[in-house]
C-alpha cells in the first residue's frame, strides 16, 4: 500500500487504542466494555483494509537523530432538533455494490443559528463530509470524530462549560440534549477538535451562523486544519478583565513529582508541534452510529452497549496523562453537558497557562503546521490561531514567533523536552496514551517529540535531532535517550504576510474560511506523524 495509506492506517489504531486508554487512565461513571471497542476498531479497519491497507509487520529499528527504517521500507513523508431519520451506517458498512466506502480524512461540521445562545448550544452540529466523491463522514467513527467545547463566563466571573454534542447529518441523537443555561450578558465561546486531517465548519443552510457566532477556523480560505473557535478571542479578552480585577480566580498549578512547578499547556516539556490544538470534549456512542453527550440520561437511556468518543488532544494529553503521573491536577469548572459534573477544558488550561506559565513560554510559533499558508509560514494565520487560544500577538513583547528559538527551547532547554527524559522514572509510571506508539507515558512522549522535531522543520535552523528511540518489530517505541542538539540555531526568514500583523491589542478579523488546509511541511501529516498532531 501507499506510505500516506499506511500512516492512515496507523493513526486509526492509535485512535482506538487512545478511546480504551482514556478510560483507564480517568474515573468515568460510563463503563465501555472491551468488546465494543474492539467492535468499533474492527469497523475501521475493514474500511481501511478496503482502501488497501495491508498489516506491515517489517521491524523497525532506530539509531542516533531519530528513527531508521530497513532498506526497502517506504519513509512516511433558525434550527431545531433534527427529525427523526434512519440512524446512520458506521462507515466500512458495504455499499449496494459490496464495496465498503472508505472514510474520509476531511469533514465539515453545519453550525447551527446563534452558537452562542442557550438554544444554539443545545442544538447538536452535524456532520457530514466535505467532499463527496472522497467518502464518507461519521461521527461514530473514531478517527472521524469532531468535537465542540464551549465556556460560558458571566459578568461577576462565575465560568461554567458546555460541550454541544455532534451527530451525523440528518439524524437524531441517542439521548436528548442537556439544556445549556447562559445567563444574562454572559460571554460564550466555542473550541472544535478533530481526529482526522480537515475540519470544516459551515453555516446552517438559510443561516449566517459563522458570522453570528463570530466563528474562524484559518485565513483567507487555508484552514488550520483540526482546529476552529467561534468568539475566543472576546471571551478570553473578558476572561483577563476578570481575572486582573481578582473578579475570577485561576488556581496555582502546584509542584509535580520531580520538583518543578505542575506543566501547562505552554510548558516546553510538553508541547509538541502544534500545540494547544483539539479539546477534551468527549461523547458516547451506539452501535448504530447515534451519539449522545456524556451524562446519566444518556447513559439511562442508551444502556451499556456504547463507545466513549474521545479527541486525541494536546489538552487531554495533559489533564488526563501527563498531570496525574506527576501528581498534579488540572483546573475544572462545572460541565453543563456532564451533570455539572467538574471537567476539565482547553480555556481553562490556556488561562492557567496564561497566568502562571514562567519563562520560557511555549507561544504558537510560526512553524506551527497548522498556521502555514501553502507551507509558507504566515503572521497572519499565526496570530488568529494564538487569538483562538489566548495568546499575545507575534511582536508583543519579546516574542516575535521564531522557530529556531521554539525548536531550541524544546529540544535544548532542560526544561523543556529533556525535563521529561530527566524524569524518565517518574513519566514511566504513567499509562501510554496509545500503546501502538510507546509502551508507557515515557515512551510515549519521547516518540511524540521526535516527530515534532521533523515537523517543525527544525533540522533547517541548524539542529540535530538528539533522540533516539528504539523500536520493537510492531514499531512500538519501547526505551528512548537524548543527547546534546547540536548546531547553531538560524534565524527564522521574516514570514510572508498577505495582511499586516493585527496589533497586540485589538483582536484580528477573522473572516470564515472553508477550503482544506494544504499538506502540512508539503506532506499530509496523518498515521504516525499525525498522531502526534493530535496530542
Amino acid at each position: 500500500m501507499s506510505s500516506s495509506a499506511q500512516r492512515r492506517s496507523l493513526s486509526g489504531r492509535s485512535a482506538s487504542a487512545f478511546t480504551a486508554t482514556a478510560h483507564r487512565a480517568r474515573t468515568s461513571p460510563v463503563t465501555i466494555p472491551g468488546r465494543v471497542v474492539a467492535a468499533l476498531a474492527g469497523l475501521l479497519a475493514l474500511a481501511l483494509v478496503t482502501a488497501g491497507c495491508q498489516p506491515n509487520g517489517i521491524p523497525i529499528q532506530s539509531g542516533p537523530g531519530g528513527t531508521v527504517r530497513p532498506s526497502g521500507t517506504p519513509t512516511p513523508s433558525g434550527t431545531s432538533t433534527p427529525t427523526s431519520t434512519p440512524s446512520p451506517t458506521p462507515s466500512g458498512t458495504p455499499s449496494p455494490s459490496g464495496t465498503p466506502s472508505p472514510p474520509s480524512t476531511n469533514c465539515t461540521l453545519i453550525v447551527p443559528v446563534n452558537p452562542l445562545s442557550a438554544a444554539g448550544l443545545s442544538t447538536p452540529y452535524q456532520m457530514t463530509t466535505t467532499d463527496s466523491t472522497a467518502g464518507p463522514c461519521h461521527e461514530a467513527n473514531i478517527a472521524q470524530s469532531a468535537f465542540v467545547q464551549g465556556a460560558i463566563l458571566t459578568q461577576d466571573g462565575k465560568l461554567t462549560l458546555y460541550d454541544p454534542l455532534v451527530l451525523d447529518a440528518g439524524t437524531q441523537p441517542a439521548a436528548p440534549p442537556a439544556m445549556a443555561q447562559v445567563p444574562q450578558g454572559a460571554t460564550v465561546a466555542l473550541w472544535f477538535g478533530f481526529n482526522g486531517d480537515n475540519l470544516t465548519i459551515r453555516s446552517a443552510d438559510g443561516t449566517n451562523s459563522l458570522a453570528q457566532g463570530n466563528c474562524v477556523n484559518g485565513l483567507n480560505g487555508s484552514i488550520f486544519g483540526q482546529f476552529a473557535d467561534c468568539n475566543a478571542a472576546a471571551f478570553f479578552q473578558s476572561a483577563n478583565t476578570l481575572i486582573r480585577a481578582g473578579r475570577l480566580q485561576v488556581p496555582p498549578l502546584g509542584q509535580a513529582k520531580d520538583g518543578l512547578p505542575c506543566p501547562t499547556v505552554r510548558d516546553f516539556s510538553v508541547i509538541d508541534q502544534d500545540q494547544s490544538d483539539n479539546v477534551t470534549a468527549q461523547y458516547l456512542a451506539l452501535p448504530n452510529g447515534q451519539t449522545a453527550q456524556r451524562n446519566a440520561a444518556a447513559v439511562a437511556a442508551m444502556g451499556n452497549n456504547t463507545v466513549d468518543l474521545a479527541n486525541a488532544s494536546d489538552n487531554l494529553l495533559l489533564d488526563v496523562f501527563i498531570l496525574p503521573t506527576l501528581g498534579c491536577t488540572p483546573w475544572t469548572q462545572p460541565n453543563g453537558a456532564n451533570d455539572g459534573q467538574a471537567r476539565s477544558s482547553l480555556p481553562l488550561n490556556e488561562l492557567q497557562a496564561m497566568v502562571s506559565q514562567a519563562a520560557p513560554v511555549a507561544l504558537v510559533p510560526l512553524n506551527n503546521p497548522m498556521t502555514l499558508v501553502n507551507n509558507n509560514q504566515s503572521a497572519a494565520k499565526t496570530n488568529l490561531y494564538r487569538a483562538g487560544v489566548d495568546q499575545p500577538q507575534i511582536g508583543a513583547g519579546a516574542d516575535n514567533g521564531d522557530g529556531a528559538t521554539y525548536c531550541t527551547n524544546l529540544f535544548n532547554d532542560p526544561r523543556g523536552i529533556r525535563r521529561v527524559f530527566t524524569g524518565q522514572a517518574i513519566f514511566a509510571a504513567g499509562p501510554s496514551p496509545d500503546q501502538a506508539t510507546g509502551t508507557n507515558l515515557f515512551t510515549f512522549l519521547a516518540a511524540r517529540a521526535n516527530e515534532s522535531f521533523d515537523n517543525l522543520s527544525c533540522a533547517s535552523y541548524g539542529l540535530t535531532n538528539p533522540i533516539t528511540l528504539t523500536l520493537d518489530g510492531n514499531g512500538v517505541v519501547t526505551a528512548a535517550t537524548i543527547m546534546r542538539a547540536t548546531g547553531v540555531p538560524a534565524t527564522t526568514p521574516p514570514p510572508t504576510a498577505a495582511t499586516a500583523s493585527p496589533t497586540a491589542t485589538t483582536p484580528p478579523t477573522r473572516p470564515p474560511t472553508t477550503r482544506p488546509a494544504p499538506p502540512r511541511n508539503g506532506r499530509h501529516q496523518v498515521g504516525m506523524r499525525g498522531r502526534f498532531r493530535n496530542w
